[in-house]
Order: C-alpha cells, then sequence, then structure tokens
C-alpha cells in the first residue's frame, strides 16, 4: 500500500515540523540565551512607553469615521463656499458640530411650562451668562466668547417669549412647531420638548433646552470658559425641574477619560490569568508541578505587550482608546500557546535529554502554533483594509503583539520549560530546588509523600502521567460524544444553532450610537438619554446645495430644480411646511417689487441688493464676480431617533439627490459619523471574506489533508454566523468597535478548528471514531485550558463601565464559547462522518499487508531459529500496541523484508551475554519499514535483527548487531541464534 503523505504535508508540513525540532534542541542546549534575550529585548522596546501621551489620537472623527467619508469632502465644499460669518450667527447654517454649551430643564410635574418651573430655567439662564474665567490677566466672560447676531450674543428665543409673556405664559396659547412672535416665527422644535398639543397649541410640555453658542475661533480661549461651565453647573438645589447639560467638549473628553477606566481591569486580568494557570497546571508532585511554568507563561505573554506596544510606539504608531482591549486578547492567545507546548512537552519522555524533549515539543506543535499565529495576524493585517483609523491602529497593534506572543513562546517559554526539566531531571522539589526520593518510604505519612517524594511517571510509556481531564476525555467525553445517539443530539443541537443564528443575523443593528463612546454613568449620556426622549420629534435640518453655477432665471431648469425640491419633501421622514429657501423669498421680493427674474440680468442685478437687506441669505449664496457659484436651501427631518432611522435617512437623501438632473449634495454635520452606515456592511463582509480565503488557503498548506481544511474553513463560516446572530440578540450593533472583533473571530475560529483537525488527520488509528477520541485526548483539554484563559482575560471588562469594553468583552465571549463548542463537540462529530484520510478499504489492506509482513519475517526466522526462538518473539510481542512510525519511506517491494529494532533493559553476565530485565519492554512499530522501537525506563541496549534479502543468491540469512550504550563491549554475532543465545 502506498504511504506517502500527501504533497502539501511532504512539502510544507514535514519541513516545517523539521526545522522546529531542529531549533528545539538548539534552544535546549542554549537555554539562558533564549531565556534572557527577550527580557533584554522586551526593555529596550518597552522604552517606547515614553512616548505614550504623544502618539495618543483619540478623537471621534478621525477615529471612528470613514476616513474618505463622502460627508467630509461634502463638509469641505460646503466650507469654501459658504463660510461662516461669527457676526451674523445661525445654527442651522454651521459646517461643524460648533461651540456650545448647553443644559436640558425636565420639569418635575407634568408641565414645565409653569411660572415657578421658568423662574429656576431663567435663574439658570443667568448663571451661564455671569460666568467667567480668568487666563493670565484677562478675564473671560460669556459676553466676550459668545456668537453673535446684529451685536448681540445669539438669543435663545423661547426665553424671550418667557420673558415677554412673564406670569402670563400659563395661559397664553403657544401654537408648535412654529411660534409667531412679532414680526418672526420662531422655530421651536429643539427648544420646547416632550410637547402634548391641542391642534396645534401646546396645551403641555416636559422639557426646555437651551443653546450657549461661542465663536469658533481661538479654541484655548473657550474651552477654558466650556471647562468651567462644567464645573459649577451641576446643580441640585433645583425644586421644580431637573437638569442634565453638555458641551461641545464633553463627547471628546469623556472619551479620552475612558482609558483609565481600563488599567485597573488590566490588573485584575493577570492576576486571575496567572491564577487560573497555576491552578491548571498544579500537579500533586512535588517534581513534576508546573507553577513556575504557568506563571513564566503569563509573563511572556505580559512581555509580548511591552515590547510589540513599545516597538509601535517608538515606530509612531497613534495609540487609540480601543488598542487598550488588545492586551486583554494577547494574554488569552498567549497563554493558549502555553497549553499547546506543555501538552507536547508532557508527551515526551521524561529520561530523554531536555534538549531532545523540547526538540521533539516542538515537532508535535509547531504547525498547530503556526497555523493559529498566521491565521490570528493575517487577519489583522487584512483588518487594515477597513476605512477606520481606530481600526487600523488596533489591527497594528495587535497583530505586532501576536508576533511577539509567538515568538517569545518558542524563546522564552521554551527555554524556560528547559530548564525546569533539568530541574525534574535531578528530581528536585518545585519550590525549594532540593533533591527528593523518588518513592517514598513506608510508614510516611500521605502528606509528607505529596510534599517530599515526586518525579512519578508513566513506566509503561516513559513520559508524564498522565493528567485527570486528559483521562476524562479519553475515557468518557470522547467515547460518549462518538456514540451514534449522541451523534444525532449534536446535529439536532447543531441545527437549532443556526436557525437561531440566522434569525439573529436579520435582526442586526449597524452603527455606533455616540453616546455610547461615553461611559455610563457620565453626565454626558444622562443629557443625552434626556435629548432623546424629549427632542427627537425634529431631527437635524439638512442643507440641500445646488452646485456650480446653474441658471436660476432659466423656466425649464427651475421646473427641473422645483421637481427635485418636490421629491425631496415627500419623503416620508421631511417636515414639508418647514423649509428654509433663498430663492423662493428672493421669488416672493421680486414679484412684490415688480421684478422680472426671469431675465438673467434682472437677477442678478436685484440679488445683491435682497442679500443685503437678509443677511441670513446672504449666507446661503455664494454669488462673487456677478456669478452664482452654488446655493443651498434647508428641509427639516422628523422622528429621527434610532440608528436604522439616520441610515435610511441618508441613504434615501443620497438617492434623491443623485436622482436629480440638477446636481445637487446634501450636508449636516452629522452626515459625518453617519457615514459609517454606508460602509460597515460592506467592509465588514469584505474582510470576512478575504481573511476566510486567506485561512484556507493556510489551511491547505499546512493541515495535510484538503477535505480537513475545508472543514476548517466551514468552521470558520459557521462560528462568524453564529457570533454575528447572537451579538445581534445580545443588543451589539455592527460597528467600527464590533467589526474588529468580528475579524479576531476569524483568527479564533481557526484556532479550534485547527487544532483538532490536524490531531484528526494525525491520528494513525483504524476508525474515525478512535482518531476522534485520540484528538480530544491530547488536544481536548488544552483547547478548553485555552478557551477559559480567553474568556478569564475579557471577563473583567464585562464590569466596565464603557460601550467599548463591554462590546469587546461580549463579542469574545461568543467568539470562544461558540469556537469551542466547535471544537470539541461539533467538528469532531462531523470528522467522524466523513473520515477523510483513509477509506474502510485502504484500512484493510494496510492491516493485511503488516500483517503478511509480519508473519513473512517470523517464518524466515522459524527456518534458522526454530520453535524456542519463537516463542521467544512470542513473548516480546504479545499484549503490545503497533504505532505506524510516519517518519521513514514506504518500503515499494513487497520482496523487502522487515527490519525490527528492539531496545532492551540489558544487564551483562560474566562471559558478556546480555539478559534482559524483569520489566516488560515497551516498543512501536513502523508500519512501512516495520522497524520495532523498544523503550525502557534504562534504555541501555539497543538490539537489531535483520531479515535481509540477498539480491544476488536468493539465499536468506539473519543477523544481529548488538549496541550497548553503557560500555560498548558486547559481542556481534554472526547469525540470528547467537542473538537468542545471548538472551
Amino acid at each position: 500500500m502506498d504511504r506517502r503523505q500527501p504533497k502539501s504535508r511532504h512539502c510544507v508540513e514535514k519541513p516545517i515540523s523539521i526545522a522546529f525540532q531542529m531549533f528545539g534542541r538548539f534552544v535546549g542546549r542554549h537555554p539562558w540565551w533564549f531565556f534572557l534575550s527577550p527580557l533584554f529585548i522586551s526593555a529596550v522596546l518597552g522604552s517606547g512607553f515614553y512616548f505614550l501621551e504623544d502618539r495618543e489620537a483619540n478623537d471621534i472623527e478621525e477615529q471612528f469615521t470613514p476616513v474618505n467619508g463622502p460627508a467630509k469632502l461634502e463638509r469641505l465644499f460646503v466650507q469654501e463656499n459658504f463660510p461662516q460669518n461669527d457676526s451674523v450667527f445661525s445654527n442651522q447654517r454651521v459646517f461643524t458640530d460648533g461651540v456650545y454649551a448647553s443644559f436640558i430643564a425636565v420639569s418635575k410635574s407634568p408641565n414645565i411650562l409653569t411660572e415657578d418651573a421658568l423662574d429656576e430655567i431663567l435663574n439658570l439662564d443667568k448663571k451661564v451668562r455671569e460666568l467667567n474665567v480668568s487666563m493670565g490677566h484677562e478675564v473671560l466672560t460669556y459676553e466676550g466668547l459668545c456668537a453673535r447676531k446684529y451685536n448681540k450674543c445669539m438669543p435663545n428665543k423661547i426665553l424671550d417669549v418667557v420673558n415677554y409673556y412673564g406670569n402670563k405664559i400659563e395661559r397664553t396659547e403657544l401654537t408648535f412647531p412654529s411660534l409667531r412672535f412679532g414680526f418672526t416665527h420662531i422655530f421651536l422644535g429643539y427648544s420646547v420638548g416632550g410637547v402634548t398639543l391641542n391642534s396645534s397649541v401646546i396645551k403641555r410640555a416636559k422639557a426646555v433646552r437651551l443653546f450657549y453658542f461661542l465663536k469658533d475661533g481661538n479654541r484655548s480661549t473657550t474651552n477654558l470658559w466650556l471647562n468651567e461651565f462644567l464645573r459649577v453647573f451641576p446643580t441640585s438645589n433645583l425644586k421644580f425641574v431637573r437638569v442634565t447639560h453638555s458641551t461641545s467638549l464633553s463627547r471628546q473628553v469623556e472619551f479620552e477619560a475612558n482609558t483609565r477606566d481600563v488599567i485597573p481591569l488590566f490588573s485584575i486580568t493577570y492576576v486571575i490569568a496567572i491564577v487560573f494557570s497555576i491552578l491548571s497546571c498544579l500537579r500533586f508532585d512535588c517534581v513534576r508541578n508546573k507553577v513556575w511554568v504557568a506563571t513564566f507563561g503569563v509573563i511572556s505573554a505580559g512581555l509580548a505587550v511591552l515590547s510589540s506596544f513599545g516597538m509601535m510606539l517608538h515606530i509612531g504608531v497613534p495609540f487609540v482608546m480601543t488598542v487598550a482591549n488588545s492586551p486583554f486578547l494577547i494574554l488569552g492567545i498567549g497563554v493558549d500557546d502555553m497549553f499547546i507546548l506543555l501538552s507536547c512537552w508532557q508527551q515526551t519522555n521524561v529520561h530523554d535529554k531536555v534538549e531532545d524533549r523540547l526538540a521533539n515539543t516542538y515537532k508535535e506543535a509547531a504547525i498547530s502554533i503556526t497555523i493559529t499565529t498566521l491565521t490570528d495576524v493575517l487577519a489583522f493585517y487584512i483588518g487594515l483594509m477597513t476605512p477606520f483609523r481606530s481600526v487600523q491602529s488596533f489591527c497594528l497593534y495587535t497583530s505586532a503583539a501576536i508576533l511577539f506572543c509567538y515568538i517569545y513562546s518558542i524563546t522564552f517559554f521554551g527555554a524556560f520549560l528547559v530548564l525546569n526539566g533539568q530541574r525534574e531531571n535531578s528530581n528536585k522539589h518545585w519550590l525549594t530546588c532540593k533533591e527528593v526520593p523518588e518513592e517514598g518510604t513506608v510508614g510516611q505519612s500521605k502528606w509528607y509523600n505529596l510534599c517530599c517524594v515526586g518525579g512519578a511517571y508513566d513506566p509503561h510509556t516513559g513520559t508524564e502521567e498522565v493528567q485527570p481531564m486528559n483521562h476524562f476525555f479519553k475515557t468518557y467525553y470522547g467515547p460518549f460524544l462518538t456514540k451514534s445517539g449522541t451523534k444525532l443530539l449534536v446535529i439536532l443541537f447543531y441545527c437549532i444553532y443556526l436557525c437561531v443564528s440566522l434569525y439573529g443575523c436579520f435582526q442586526i443593528q449597524e452603527g455606533i450610537d455616540l453616546r455610547n463612546l461615553a461611559a455610563d454613568d457620565s453626565y454626558v449620556v444622562r443629557y443625552y438619554n434626556d435629548e432623546k426622549e424629549y427632542f427627537s420629534e425634529y431631527g437635524p435640518n439638512i442643507m440641500v446645495i445646488i452646485r456650480g453655477e446653474f441658471p436660476y432665471w432659466d423656466e425649464k431648469k427651475m421646473s427641473d430644480l422645483e421637481t427635485c425640491v418636490e421629491d425631496f419633501k415627500n419623503l416620508t421622514f421631511i417636515e414639508k411646511d418647514i423649509f428654509t429657501s433663498w430663492l423662493k423669498s428672493y421669488k416672493y421680493y421680486g414679484y412684490h417689487t415688480n421684478l422680472n427674474l426671469n431675465a438673467e440680468h434682472v437677477f442678478k442685478k436685484n440679488l445683491s441688493l435682497f442679500l443685503r437687506f437678509y443677511s441670513d441669505f446672504k449666507q446661503d449664496v455664494n454669488f462673487t464676480n456677478n456669478s452664482i457659484h452654488a446655493s443651498r436651501f434647508f428641509v427639516q427631518t422628523v422622528n429621527i431617533s434610532t440608528a436604522l432611522d439616520e441610515m435610511n435617512m441618508l441613504n434615501k437623501l443620497r438617492d434623491t439627490a443623485r436622482k436629480c438632473p440638477v446636481p445637487l449634495l446634501v450636508y449636516h454635520p452629522a452626515f459625518i459619523y453617519h457615514d459609517q452606515y454606508a460602509v460597515i456592511v460592506v467592509n465588514t463582509i469584505q474582510n470576512v471574506a478575504v481573511t476566510a480565503a486567506v485561512m484556507l488557503f493556510i489551511s491547505l498548506m499546512l493541515i495535510p489533508n484538503p477535505l480537513c481544511s475545508l472543514w476548517v474553513t466551514f468552521s470558520i463560516a459557521s462560528i462568524i454566523l453564529g457570533v454575528t446572530g447572537f451579538m445581534a440578540l445580545w443588543d451589539v450593533n455592527l460597528d467600527a468597535i464590533s467589526m474588529i472583533i468580528l475579524v479576531v473571530c476569524i483568527g479564533f475560529s481557526v484556532d479550534f478548528s485547527a487544532h483538532i483537525s490536524y490531531a484528526f488527520v494525525s491520528s494513525k488509528k483504524p476508525s474515525a471514531n478512535e482518531k476522534a477520541v485520540e484528538a480530544l485526548f491530547h488536544l481536548g483539554y488544552p483547547i478548553l485550558q485555552g478557551a477559559l484563559s480567553t474568556i478569564l482575560g475579557v471577563v473583567v471588562l464585562s464590569a466596565s463601565k464603557n460601550y467599548i469594553f463591554r462590546t469587546f468583552f461580549k463579542i469574545m465571549f461568543l467568539v470562544i464559547f461558540i469556537g469551542l463548542f466547535h471544537g470539541i463537540t461539533f467538528i469532531p462529530v462531523f470528522l467522524t462522518f466523513f473520515d477523510m484520510c483513509r477509506s474502510p478499504a485502504k484500512i484493510r489492506n494496510q492491516n493485511e499487508q503488516e500483517g503478511q509482513a509480519m508473519a513473512n519475517c517470523q517464518a524466515k526466522s522459524k527456518q534458522k531459529n526454530g520453535r524456542e526462538d519463537e516463542d521467544k518473539d512470542k513473548q516480546i510481542y504479545v499484549n503490545h500496541m503497533f504505532v505506524p512510525d510516519s517518519n521513514n519511506q514506504v518500503c515499494q517491494s513487497q520482496t523487502c523484508p522487515a527490519i525490527w529494532t528492539v531496545v532492551l533493559n540489558n544487564q551483562h553476565t560474566a562471559n558478556d551475554q546480555v539478559c534482559p530485565a524483569s520489566t516488560i519492554p515497551m516498543f512501536t512499530v513502523d508500519s512501512e519499514t516495520y522497524e520495532v522501537h523498544m523503550h525502557t525506563p534504562s534504555n541501555n541496549a539497543l538490539v537489531t535483527e535483520s531479515c535481509y534479502q540477498k539480491q544476488a543468491s536468493h539465499e536468506h540469512q539473519n543477523c544481529v548487531r548488538v549496541n550497548n550504550l553503557s560500555d560498548g563491549n558486547v559481542p556481534v554475532s554472526p547469525n540470528c541464534s547467537d542473538a537468542v543465545s545471548h538472551e
């Protein structure tokens, strides 16, 4: 039977394993170099934290809005064509959020339009206007800093109305949303909220909102006054109203303050990780105890964070608050690699040299940790394609940290495994480092044996004793999972999982709510909550801009424009009766002054005069050099209260502008943030698709079976589907934060599925069920440990007051929990249905050939040595398991004889005869060359019995070569019978 490995494994996997084996041996011979070097490198690179304050970049607009969002280009056009005029200020016409302070007064009774409540509001207004702050020798007052109109600070018109009516306000009929006041109309939609109407007259109202706009000039002076507002404004001695407040700075200041929330959580996380790792690696053996191994495994992850972050800060990569999530993630990844390496180390022979043990550890663990590192790093590098700078910074820092985590795992942590292995070889206590006996003496207490006796190992295999959890996976969980009834239940459970996930995917909401950027207990959140509850009926006032020169006097062109205006008014979220247009007013002006505005020269000649009379409209027309380069009008939105409303509003406004034959664009400062809706879904799908394709390629290259690689890809898709669906059901929106974690999700889903799939296809067991059980035996517990360590690494974030950190916890919990279920439940069961490594026919064929080859060799031996030799052979080979060795090439000829290599624990007699020890030797048999490798605790002698065929004479001759590893004086006998006599 052809037992050659697939080309992917032969060309990629095997060379990597051999290279890591050589590297492990090199590390094992020079452990101190590899232990101390990472410490020195971390100290050098860690100096980059000196630049942390300079590298902080937490500007919300810069970090959480698309880099080249359409609204930013639209804002640039508005800024160039309609420059702001602080002397004739209009908050409707600003192209930024503006500079302001604001408070919302909410009545403690059903109606705020009462004399007592309004008196308290007037006193608060007076308090704000009298605020002042010193800057050097200068005193900054509200009067000196306020945005002005007609040489007066921009008023709150509702207070003008209150002052005008005085104590008659309760008996005055105020119309809503527009109130005629003198010769003007006042829009009350932004000032009075929670309104109950009787026809269009206010019956009662619940809240009043006031704004105090400042000149958008010298931000250093205005920021001082705004900070003074925040310092003195909170007040609790109000009897009739309660007040919430905010400023244009508040959202940014509160967002930056969130980093202080995460620092204590980070410390708690590392303590939890160390405690969990120690408990997981605790052994009731004072020599084999892995307490220090667990501790230094966590330290290795910490060094990776220190080195990577320091390097990024040295380079100059911006440090965004989202990056503060990364150390929690890296801790989980580092501890996961530690558990994998430690699991492989424990399966090596305790009597081998430590460099050989590390070489074998790296050989077995190399592919698993390399696959997971490659997939995680590439997933984050693909995340750099997103147009959000916060995501880009997070991906850069985290990918660098994962690489350092990988490097330190195979250098720093591997070196410590060697140092710890040297201690174990000397049978020294894990704490005192004093040598202890391997076996307790009769009469000693149980506690004495537990604390002062150690060094136990499995005498049959020479490896460390199997841990209880590994035994649980092999003896109980694995066999239970592979029962037919259990498989049916798993399939049913998976179908339910898919249905719930799909349902959740259709419930997902898009976009980040800006109030979530502040802590839950922030005053900003309370202000936003009141704003949403009482002032969501009237949304933003949208600019509709006519780009370029347009013939406003041409009746046909004007007909097209008026059709477009009607299209805007007919949108469901537009209030038809609230429409601000300089052109409409100009035509009204021309009608009453008998001007023929259909003539170009008349239109242009009288426009300047009209704009002088109406200063607000002057800001709506870019009329220079006798040409109108751009102009704008305004439409009022209503009932925009949710992220879905915002997304639909933005899309429909832009679609309406795009369909219009007149070149139009729409703009509002809030569109800068709403642009995320236009790219978040597309970019998420793009990142997930590209990352999944890359993961498939890596799996095909490094996992020795193509169909198993497809199972890894299936696992990726299944986990992403589940995470997306369940995060929607857990009230997590699809935004820049969750998009980061979905990219992470792909890398982690590969981690869970790759370990099990690789162990499954590498298994030499004859049946699929046995392969699944063996894969769970070797990797079930390390995967469980890695999953628990990652969850523990982020669980403290659930206690955070900040949405970003809580969201990170929620999605990471879903990723790990769902991924764990796939790794130890779904994937093992599905693999048993599709045993893709060997078909039953191939298994039977291999077994027949192995049996025939063994029979042939034994027959030849009996011809030369007689019945006595046969009995001795049976004594050696009976009741032992033959495990194929995949390191040797396939014997291509059917007549090629088998070669058996036996390792015996020997004793020497006076005449140098070799006597086997009383213990039964254990061995493995190569399925291709049929070499028998026999291992005993002493491992002193190597006896090779060869059955070969002379090619010239076709005569069979047996010979034995006996190598004594201890003294080299065992004679070499010319034939097999002599060798038997030595036994």
